[in-house]
Protein backbone atom coordinates (compact mmCIF):
# COMPACT_ATOMS: atom_id res chain seq x y z
CA UNK A 1 0.00 0.00 0.00
CA UNK A 2 1.31 3.37 -1.22
CA UNK A 3 2.11 6.49 1.81
CA UNK A 4 -0.92 8.37 0.27
CA UNK A 5 -3.65 5.21 1.30
CA UNK A 6 -1.77 4.95 4.40
CA UNK A 7 -2.67 8.17 5.34
CA UNK A 8 -6.16 7.94 3.95
CA UNK A 9 -6.35 4.83 5.97
CA UNK A 10 -5.39 6.40 9.01
CA UNK A 11 -7.65 9.16 8.78
CA UNK A 12 -10.21 6.92 9.07
CA UNK A 13 -8.82 4.96 11.63
CA UNK A 14 -8.28 8.64 13.70
CA UNK A 15 -12.30 9.33 13.27
CA UNK A 16 -13.63 6.98 15.76
CA UNK A 17 -10.81 8.38 17.98
CA UNK A 18 -11.98 12.08 17.27
CA UNK A 19 -15.66 11.00 18.47
CA UNK A 20 -14.59 8.94 21.72
CA UNK A 21 -12.37 11.96 22.71
CA UNK A 22 -14.83 15.15 21.74
CA UNK A 23 -17.94 13.31 23.26
CA UNK A 24 -15.88 12.23 26.44
CA UNK A 25 -16.80 14.03 29.74
CA UNK A 26 -12.92 14.62 30.64
CA UNK A 27 -12.01 18.50 29.18
CA UNK A 28 -8.64 17.47 28.64
CA UNK A 29 -9.56 14.75 25.81
CA UNK A 30 -12.24 17.60 24.45
CA UNK A 31 -9.25 19.80 23.81
CA UNK A 32 -7.35 17.03 22.30
CA UNK A 33 -9.90 15.70 19.98
CA UNK A 34 -9.82 18.87 18.03
CA UNK A 35 -5.87 18.30 17.60
CA UNK A 36 -7.19 15.07 16.57
CA UNK A 37 -9.22 16.12 13.93
CA UNK A 38 -6.97 18.85 12.26
CA UNK A 39 -4.21 15.91 11.96
CA UNK A 40 -6.90 13.70 10.41
CA UNK A 41 -7.95 16.49 8.53
CA UNK A 42 -4.36 17.23 7.33
CA UNK A 43 -3.68 13.63 6.31
CA UNK A 44 -6.48 14.57 3.75
CA UNK A 45 -4.12 17.21 2.18
CA UNK A 46 -0.58 15.72 2.19
CA UNK A 47 -2.11 12.59 1.12
CA UNK A 48 -3.29 14.08 -2.43
CA UNK A 49 -0.06 16.33 -2.58
CA UNK A 50 2.11 13.04 -2.59
CA UNK A 51 -0.74 11.37 -4.86
CA UNK A 52 -0.06 14.27 -7.39
CA UNK A 53 3.71 14.99 -6.66
CA UNK A 54 4.92 11.60 -7.33
CA UNK A 55 1.60 10.06 -9.21
CA UNK A 56 1.05 7.69 -6.43
CA UNK A 57 -2.78 7.55 -8.10
CA UNK A 58 -4.52 3.88 -7.68
CA UNK A 59 -8.20 2.70 -7.88
CA UNK A 60 -7.71 2.33 -4.20
CA UNK A 61 -7.13 5.50 -3.57
CA UNK A 62 -9.60 6.99 -5.77
CA UNK A 63 -12.14 4.68 -4.11
CA UNK A 64 -10.81 5.39 -0.56
CA UNK A 65 -10.16 8.96 -0.17
CA UNK A 66 -13.48 10.53 -1.02
CA UNK A 67 -15.02 8.21 1.39
CA UNK A 68 -12.45 8.34 4.15
CA UNK A 69 -13.31 12.71 4.18
CA UNK A 70 -17.48 11.98 4.62
CA UNK A 71 -17.03 9.63 7.00
CA UNK A 72 -14.48 12.21 9.11
CA UNK A 73 -16.71 15.06 8.10
CA UNK A 74 -19.95 12.78 9.21
CA UNK A 75 -18.18 11.82 12.53
CA UNK A 76 -17.95 15.39 13.19
CA UNK A 77 -21.44 16.30 12.39
CA UNK A 78 -23.14 13.00 14.37
CA UNK A 79 -20.77 14.23 17.39
CA UNK A 80 -22.40 17.99 17.62
CA UNK A 81 -25.90 16.42 17.16
CA UNK A 82 -25.17 14.05 19.85
CA UNK A 83 -24.49 16.81 22.21
CA UNK A 84 -27.33 19.23 21.09
CA UNK A 85 -26.04 21.55 19.29
CA UNK A 86 -26.31 20.52 15.24
CA UNK A 87 -29.81 19.69 14.25
CA UNK A 88 -30.22 16.17 13.62
CA UNK A 89 -32.40 16.20 10.52
CA UNK A 90 -30.24 18.81 8.99
CA UNK A 91 -27.56 16.64 9.54
CA UNK A 92 -29.14 13.60 7.74
CA UNK A 93 -29.80 15.30 4.68
CA UNK A 94 -26.49 16.71 5.01
CA UNK A 95 -24.69 12.94 5.14
CA UNK A 96 -27.44 11.30 3.04
CA UNK A 97 -26.68 14.31 0.08
CA UNK A 98 -23.16 13.41 0.36
CA UNK A 99 -22.65 9.81 0.55
CA UNK A 100 -25.06 9.58 -2.28
CA UNK A 101 -23.09 12.19 -4.13
CA UNK A 102 -19.59 10.07 -2.76
CA UNK A 103 -20.93 6.81 -4.28
CA UNK A 104 -21.97 8.60 -7.75
CA UNK A 105 -18.99 10.08 -8.62
CA UNK A 106 -16.87 6.22 -7.48
CA UNK A 107 -19.58 4.61 -9.58
CA UNK A 108 -18.31 6.95 -12.39
CA UNK A 109 -14.53 6.86 -11.70
CA UNK A 110 -15.57 2.68 -11.92
CA UNK A 111 -17.36 2.82 -15.08
CA UNK A 112 -15.18 4.97 -16.74
CA UNK A 113 -17.04 8.04 -17.33
CA UNK A 114 -16.72 11.54 -16.56
CA UNK A 115 -18.92 13.51 -13.56
CA UNK A 116 -18.52 16.52 -13.33
CA UNK A 117 -17.91 18.89 -10.11
CA UNK A 118 -19.45 22.00 -10.02
CA UNK A 119 -17.87 25.04 -8.43
CA UNK A 120 -20.56 25.79 -6.10
CA UNK A 121 -20.07 22.23 -4.77
CA UNK A 122 -16.37 22.86 -4.34
CA UNK A 123 -17.56 25.91 -2.30
CA UNK A 124 -20.31 23.80 -0.42
CA UNK A 125 -17.36 21.12 0.72
CA UNK A 126 -15.09 24.67 2.10
CA UNK A 127 -18.20 26.06 4.08
CA UNK A 128 -18.82 22.78 5.84
CA UNK A 129 -15.33 22.26 6.73
CA UNK A 130 -14.89 26.15 7.83
CA UNK A 131 -18.50 26.16 10.17
CA UNK A 132 -17.32 22.73 11.33
CA UNK A 133 -13.86 24.15 12.46
CA UNK A 134 -15.63 27.30 13.82
CA UNK A 135 -17.69 25.18 15.95
CA UNK A 136 -15.04 22.81 17.40
CA UNK A 137 -12.65 25.49 17.88
CA UNK A 138 -15.41 27.59 19.78
CA UNK A 139 -16.16 24.59 21.61
CA UNK A 140 -12.72 23.89 23.09
CA UNK A 141 -12.04 27.27 23.79
CA UNK A 142 -15.08 27.14 26.04
CA UNK A 143 -13.36 24.29 27.83
CA UNK A 144 -9.90 25.98 28.95
CA UNK A 145 -11.00 28.03 32.36
CA UNK A 146 -8.87 31.34 31.62
CA UNK A 147 -9.67 31.48 28.08
CA UNK A 148 -13.95 31.39 28.81
CA UNK A 149 -13.27 33.04 31.66
CA UNK A 150 -11.69 36.07 30.41
CA UNK A 151 -14.13 36.69 26.79
CA UNK A 152 -17.60 34.87 28.16
CA UNK A 153 -20.02 36.94 26.61
CA UNK A 154 -18.20 36.57 22.99
CA UNK A 155 -17.78 32.93 23.23
CA UNK A 156 -21.54 32.64 23.83
CA UNK A 157 -22.47 35.28 21.32
CA UNK A 158 -20.75 33.38 18.83
CA UNK A 159 -22.21 29.60 19.86
CA UNK A 160 -25.72 30.86 20.37
CA UNK A 161 -28.23 28.78 19.25
CA UNK A 162 -29.53 30.78 16.82
CA UNK A 163 -27.00 31.50 15.10
CA UNK A 164 -25.86 27.93 14.81
CA UNK A 165 -29.24 26.86 13.65
CA UNK A 166 -29.17 29.84 10.81
CA UNK A 167 -25.57 28.57 9.57
CA UNK A 168 -26.73 25.11 10.07
CA UNK A 169 -29.68 25.44 8.03
CA UNK A 170 -27.66 27.53 5.10
CA UNK A 171 -25.29 24.73 4.99
CA UNK A 172 -28.09 22.32 4.45
CA UNK A 173 -30.01 24.17 1.95
CA UNK A 174 -26.47 24.54 0.26
CA UNK A 175 -25.45 21.33 0.21
CA UNK A 176 -28.93 19.80 -1.19
CA UNK A 177 -29.05 22.23 -3.73
CA UNK A 178 -25.62 21.68 -4.89
CA UNK A 179 -26.74 17.55 -4.88
CA UNK A 180 -29.48 17.86 -6.61
CA UNK A 181 -27.19 20.25 -9.46
CA UNK A 182 -25.12 17.16 -9.48
CA UNK A 183 -27.34 14.90 -10.46
CA UNK A 184 -29.37 17.39 -12.91
CA UNK A 185 -26.58 17.94 -15.00
CA UNK A 186 -25.36 14.27 -14.84
CA UNK A 187 -28.43 12.98 -15.62
CA UNK A 188 -28.41 11.82 -19.40
CA UNK A 189 -24.94 10.52 -18.34
CA UNK A 190 -26.19 8.48 -15.45
CA UNK A 191 -29.17 7.20 -17.74
CA UNK A 192 -26.91 6.06 -20.34
CA UNK A 193 -24.46 4.69 -18.17
CA UNK A 194 -27.15 2.26 -16.70
CA UNK A 195 -29.00 1.70 -19.82
CA UNK A 196 -25.89 0.24 -21.36
CA UNK A 197 -25.17 -1.58 -17.64
CA UNK A 198 -28.76 -2.89 -17.85
CA UNK A 199 -28.34 -4.90 -21.32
Amino acid sequence: MVLPNQLTVARIILTPVFMYLFLSEDVVLKQISIVVFVIAAITDWYDGWLARKFNYITNWGKFLDPLADKILTSAAFVSFVMIDVYSGWMVVLIISRDFIITGLRLYAEYAGWSFSTSVLAKWKTFIQMAFLYYTLMLFTLKTIEPVYSAYPEIIDILLHPDLIYICMLLITILTVWTGATYIFKNIYSLKNQFKINAK
